[in-house]
């Protein structure tokens, strides 16, 4: 069997240091910090999950799950992210689809696609070698409806359950969520951060709360973190993937200059 040899959440954006350099430096850094934990874990399989940010899934076809099958992705470029191809593994995606189909999830399959800064960024940090093959997953939340914590939490225990049962023995898979924290996007509430809520749901996932984080609604989080704050349902898919292990907060900081929560925890899956 397979195991998941590291697992993560963090945000997915970074901006200019201008306002706050030593706040952008303390970001970077732990950005830094969980790319090495991910990195050193020696993964096969790199798992990174994320909204599509309206670059490869339009209002003209709203897919709330979703799967790459390709063999090399090509990150988008935004965001100051090189150009540069990654190795894809059309096997574990489709095998993976494949698996969530009997469970009953709706995980689309889905080949041309450009990975955005949500995707690229973050395996640019983690995997900048190219070592791990890259699978992206969506969880698309700038769709209507977005898909719940509940459903990725689900979803997040369907990946261990498959890698644990279903790969090959020896197989490492590392699971990176991203996105978030509290942000508001075209919204009169756009440049607050409610950093309490913040470290609540970081609280979530380093205390082991997974299915607390899971029960939180559309609704509550529209409210507490914002449109941009539904984007911690990948976080919860993390601490589905983690099988509810503890983990350690690695960075944090109220970045209004960014209009955004900015964190990131690493799980204890070892």
């Amino acid at each position: 069997m397979g195991s998941i040899v590291s697992a993560a959440a963090t945000s997915h954006t970074f901006g200019s240091s201008a306002a706050d350099p030593m706040a952008a430096e303390r970001i970077q850094a732990g950005m830094a910090e969980i790319g090495r934990i991910v990195s050193q874990s020696n993964p096969d399989i790199l798992i990174v999950a994320s909204s599509d940010h309206l670059n490869n899934f339009t209002m003209d076809a709203q897919i709330p799950l979703a799967i790459g099958i390709s063999d090399e992705y090509v990150p988008l470029g935004d965001m100051g992210v090189p150009k540069v191809p990654f190795m894809g593994s059309r096997e574990f995606g489709s095998a993976f689809a494949a698996f969530c189909a009997q469970l009953d999830f709706d995980l689309v399959p889905v080949e041309n696609v450009r990975p955005d800064h949500g995707i690229g960024f973050p395996n640019a940090f983690s995997n900048a070698q190219g070592k791990a093959k890259l699978v992206p997953l969506y969880v698309n939340t700038v769709m209507t409806p977005s898909p719940s914590c509940a459903r990725a939490y689900a979803l997040g225990k369907a990946l261990r359950n498959f890698v644990e049962t279903q790969r090959p023995a020896g197989e490492r898979v590392a699971v990176l969520g991203t996105g978030g924290l509290s942000h508001w996007v075209c919204l009169p509430e756009s440049g607050n951060v409610n950093a309490q809520w913040d470290r609540r749901v970081m609280e979530c996932l380093t205390c082991g709360r997974g299915a607390e984080l899971a029960a939180l609604t559309y609704e509550e989080i529209f409210r507490d973190g914002g449109n941009g704050g539904l984007e911690i349902a990948t976080w919860a898919f993390v601490a589905g993937a983690s099988g509810d292990a503890k983990g350690r907060a690695i960075y944090y900081e109220a970045m209004t200059s960014w209009w955004t929560g900015m964190g990131g925890v690493v799980m204890d899956v070892s």
